[in-house]
Order: C-alpha cells, then sequence, then structure tokens
C-alpha cells in the first residue's frame, strides 16, 4: 500500500528532554551547534525506533530539529521576514504567540531548504532492518505566507500585482520540493490553517479587516497549491494536513468544513488529513465531496490533552464517516502533531505514544493493516 496507511500520522512530536535541554543551552551560547546536532541525531534515532516499534509505516523525525513548524522552513525562503501575532488571529488561552511571516522582497528558493534533515531520516528508514517504512517529510503550504497577515503581509512595493506574488511563491514551491525529490523523497505533506481557519465566522472577519474577500479565498489558496504542484516529482506522494491551529494544546478557529471542502478536495493531492477529534471540526457530512480515488486521514484521536480515547468511540465514528465516503478511502491518523512548536502540547510522552499504538491498533482492526 501506498501512503497515506491506514494508520498514519501528522508529524510533529514532543521534544525529549535532553533536546530540550540541548536546545537551551545552544541558544544560550554555552553549546556549539555541532553538539546540538549530535544530540538531534541521537533524539530523532530513538524516535524513529519508536515510531517503528509501535508498527507505523509512516515515519517523521517529528520536526525535532524545528523551534516552529512552519516559521523554520517559511524564513528560509528568500523575501520572507518573520514578524509578531497580529492581535486579530491570537490563539486562546496562552499569553506567548507563534511568530508570523511577512513578505518582504521576491520570493523565490535559491538553496535547499531541510533536505538535510530528510537525508538523515531517509539514511535510518532505509536501513537494511528497517522493515518497510517510508520517511515522511512536512513542510508549511504555500497559503502560510499570506493567511495571518493577508494583503497587508505583502509589501506592495515588492508586489504591486498579486499575480506575480503567486507565481513565484508556486515557482519557489516547485524548486523546494524538487530538491526533497532529487534525495528520493517519496511522501511530503503540506501543513496548512488556511482552509480551516476559513470555517470560522470570526476569522472571515479578521480576512476582510486586512483588506481581502474571506468568501474568495479558498479557491485562491487552492489554487495555490495547484500551482506549486505543478509536474510535481513522478511517483511521489504528497498530502495536506488542515488544522485549526496547535500551539501549547490551544487553538483559533472553529467551524465545519461544509464552506470550503470543495475548494479545498480541488486540490491536487493524493490525500487530506482532516482534523475530527472535536465538535469544532463540525459533521462529516462535507467528506461527501471527496473526488473518487482520494483519500482522507480521519485525526479522531486527539493530541491536545492526554486521555486516552476508547478504541470501540473510534471504529464508530469511523462507521460515521462511511456514511459519506467508502471505507476504502478512509485512513485514521491523530489530530495533529503533539507538538507543532518546541513547546509542546499538554500531554506526556507516555500518553503521545500510547495513542500512536491506538491508532495503529485501531487500523488494524478496522481495515486489517495498518
Amino acid at each position: 500500500m501506498k501512503p497515506p496507511f491506514r494508520a498514519d500520522q501528522v508529524g510533529s512530536l514532543l521534544r525529549p528532554a535532553v533536546l530540550a535541554a540541548a536546545r537551551a543551552q545552544f541558544k544560550q551560547g554555552a553549546l556549539s551547534g555541532e553538539a546540538l546536532r549530535r544530540v538531534e541525531d541521537d533524539s530523532i534515532r530513538g524516535v524513529v525506533e519508536r515510531q517503528r516499534a509501535i508498527g507505523l509505516r509512516s515515519i517523521t523525525d517529528g520536526e525535532l530539529r524545528r523551534d516552529y513548524w512552519h516559521i523554520d522552513f517559511l524564513r528560509q525562503l528568500d523575501g520572507v521576514s518573520i514578524n509578531s501575532m497580529a492581535d486579530q488571529s491570537r490563539f486562546g488561552g496562552t499569553e506567548e504567540q507563534p511568530p508570523v511571516a511577512g513578505v518582504t522582497g521576491k520570493v523565490a528558493c535559491s538553496r535547499p531548504i531541510m533536505v538535510d534533515a530528510f537525508v538523515y531520516l531517509q539514511s535510518l528508514t532505509s536501513a537494511p532492518n528497517a522493515g518497510g517504512v517510508t520517511a515522511k517529510v512536512t513542510i508549511p503550504s504555500p497559503s502560510m505566507l499570506y493567511l495571518r497577515g493577508g494583503r497587508n503581509s505583502v509589501a506592495r512595493a515588492v508586489y504591486p500585482d498579486l499575480a506575480q506574488f503567486w507565481h513565484d511563491v508556486a515557482v519557489a514551491y516547485q524548486t523546494a520540493i524538487r530538491y526533497f525529490a532529487q534525495q528520493g523523497c517519496g511522501y511530503l505533506q503540506l501543513d496548512d490553517v488556511s482552509f480551516a481557519y476559513l470555517c470560522d465566522p470570526r476569522f472571515r472577519e479578521a480576512c476582510r479587516a486586512n483588506g481581502d474577500d474571506p468568501e474568495a479565498l479558498p479557491r485562491i489558496f487552492a489554487s495555490a497549491v495547484n500551482a506549486a504542484l505543478r509536474d510535481r516529482p513522478a511517483g511521489m506522494t504528497i498530502t495536506m494536513h488542515t488544522c485549526r491551529g496547535n500551539f501549547r494544546s490551544s487553538w483559533v478557529a472553529e467551524g465545519g468544513y461544509e464552506s470550503i471542502a470543495e475548494a479545498m478536495f480541488s486540490i491536487d493531492v493524493d490525500a487530506f488529513f482532516m482534523e475530527f477529534d472535536s465538535a469544532r471540526a463540525g459533521s462529516f457530512e462535507p467528506l461527501r465531496y471527496l473526488p473518487a480515488g482520494k483519500r482522507a486521514v480521519l485525526g479522531l484521536v486527539t493530541t491536545k490533552q492526554g486521555a486516552i480515547e476508547g478504541a470501540d468511540e473510534i471504529k464508530r465514528r469511523i462507521d460515521a464517516a462511511g456514511a459519506y465516503v467508502p471505507l476504502a478511502s478512509l485512513c485514521l491518523s491523530p489530530q495533529c502533531g503533539f507538538s507543532s512548536t518546541h513547546h509542546g502540547n499538554a500531554v506526556s510522552e507516555s500518553e503521545q505514544w500510547r495513542k500512536l499504538e491506538l491508532v495503529v491498533r485501531v487500523a488494524q482492526e478496522v481495515w486489517g493493516e495498518a
């Protein structure tokens, strides 16, 4: 079976304590970059072995080398600057807020980004004793260069015409993806919050305040992703994960997928990782728009709380989704990553692994494979 697998995962994992301590030392100037890299390598080797041991076939490096799921990638694109979060789109329940990207120059990808991290992961998953697993890379969606600040986040002096901006973004992403393909990457995921955020009326109002039409944005973002995937590398599985915010167990948006489903499902990816862990995500009905041949990966296991879900309840919800999509077109995963930022969610490492074990066990019982 090609990815996504029946039991899959979004990507990020809690940072081991030894790595968190090493990174703090590095930022204080008390540890060299080379020494930090060795700790990262050891920590990644450990989480790769644990993923394989519990039966996952989709293996990530846990994003352990990153501070933020998106910023570490976006800041390495030409023309991108990093700024503070605007008041109208803040995460609730926490004073600290993640930074956001803005565009202050011509967007391009003039060098490989995070490809060295993939090469190390690939070395761990392609070894003779690796057991037929697949290395999975996660990068932020192209829309993450625009969503938070809208038109106000793209310098008008640089891009008086947004059509040129989106063209340059597409070319930059085509280049970035090609760098991964050249090193043998066969499974890449775009992480995206734009579609799920646009399900929320409050966020739509924030878009209007930024000078954008929220009714038009889903199609604009879908076109941007499709342009980025034009001439995609042969044999590479590409999926998209959509999220309502995941920062220290807090979130930004709520609302069902109905208003954006048709636009989102027009994107030329192989599967959609979709949050369905709480009432904030709405019903399964929008799955009726899923095109034939595509898969929906149901995020039914929350990463925001440590309580372990019941297997029977997960199976019941898979059956409910099956009213709109054939069971063969469905897979199972956690709702998001466990540590989209270096802070991590309010979940213990033990709970994290138990939740991933649960995903594998339920998948085996429902589909006969993980």
